[in-house]
């Protein structure tokens, strides 16, 4: 894939070139985020970071990964505070804010909506969520992350096998990763959910389809001994009602207990976040913080390397990113 000016918008656009092409940039950019060295390289260089659901990590990690490398951020968060609450369409939308911009991160509640946008848009449009959609850039940094984590205990990604828990039907990250495991080999992909909420039947296809063993299970029990525990919470946003969230909120509790007896020792916990820690709920519990294979927060600062290596691709510098490096004259205690 050539990345210069492109969307992205979807997971279906990498092969497995495409993925190591973005990993192999994403570690090069980790002195960059520990603030052991600044980079200028998109000195000038503008985001619109448009998000029109609620978001933390995504939002801020877009932000901080843009200014690593030297750019400005121009952010806009809801959509009351949009034109888009006025009837503006996103084509439109698209239109005016694009030439505000050199590149646009957008995040939308509905499915299909920010592929609708980038056809406005006369600048790279990174998909940073629709609906239940997609996730392209999450999942990419839960590959990154497996690959890494699973590399300090000498296995690959091809062979291993994977446990995704809770709430598959509306999490978006575990669509956009079983699509991206399924350009790999010889996986046992675990789906532990209620059976309301089981991962919808065209992600179970593509991973069949791909030659992967898929066990479907509405027990965490006997189906968490893996080498990777991917644990969601309830998508309560994505409910018809609080009332029908809440008859599944707290059903896949992963605590100390529950991994000592029925993970492995070297079981990786990971976790999309926000996790819910909310006492009705807590799908991941604090007793875990401790456990060395809880890998939530690397897996997080993994997001901010992955994006980086994005826009430094969509944005044809990837190859300039160390010819604009200069010193960090603060103290960092990254």
């Amino acid at each position: 894939m050539n990345f210069t000016g492109q969307h992205i918008l979807s997971v279906n656009q990498f092969n497995r070139d495409d993925l190591q092409n973005i990993f192999d940039i994403a570690s090069r950019m980790e002195p960059y985020a520990k603030r052991q060295l600044r980079t200028k390289v998109l000195d000038g260089a503008i985001l619109g970071n448009l998000f029109f659901e609620p978001s933390t990590r995504t939002r801020v990690s877009f932000g901080c990964a843009f200014n690593l490398l030297g750019g400005e951020v121009r952010e806009t968060t809801g959509m009351q505070t949009s034109a888009l609450a006025k009837g503006e369409s996103l084509y439109d939308t698209a239109r005016v804010i694009s030439s505000y911009s050199d590149v646009i991160a957008m995040r939308h509640p509905q499915a299909g909506s920010v592929a609708e946008f980038a056809e406005g848009s006369r600048v790279p449009v990174i998909n940073g969520g629709d609906g239940a959609n997609e996730h392209p850039t999450q999942a990419l940094l839960d590959l990154f992350t497996i690959q890494k984590e699973l590399a300090a205990f000498d296995q690959k990604v091809d062979g291993m096998h994977i446990a995704m828990v809770g709430d598959l039907k509306n999490g978006r990250t575990v669509h956009s990763l079983s699509k991206l495991l399924a350009l790999y080999k010889n996986m046992h992909i675990s789906l532990v959910s209620p059976n309301e909420l089981s991962m919808p039947s065209y992600v179970i296809d593509t991973l069949e389809n791909a030659g992967h063993k898929v066990t479907i299970s509405d027990k965490m029990e006997n189906n968490i001994g893996a080498d990777i525990v991917y644990q969601t919470r309830i998508q309560e946003e994505r409910f018809d009602s609080q009332d029908e969230a809440n008859k599944y909120r707290g059903q896949f509790r992963l605590n100390s207990d529950i991994y000592t007896k029925y993970c492995k020792s070297n079981t990786v916990i990971m976790h999309p976040l926000p996790r819910d820690s909310r006492s009705d709920a807590n799908e991941l519990d604090n007793d875990l913080n401790q456990n060395p294979n809880l890998a939530i927060f690397r897996q997080a600062d993994n997001g901010v390397l992955i994006r980086m290596a994005l826009f430094a691709l969509t944005l044809g510098v990837a190859d300039k990113v160390d010819k604009f490096q200069c010193d960090v004259p603060w103290v960092s205690s990254k």
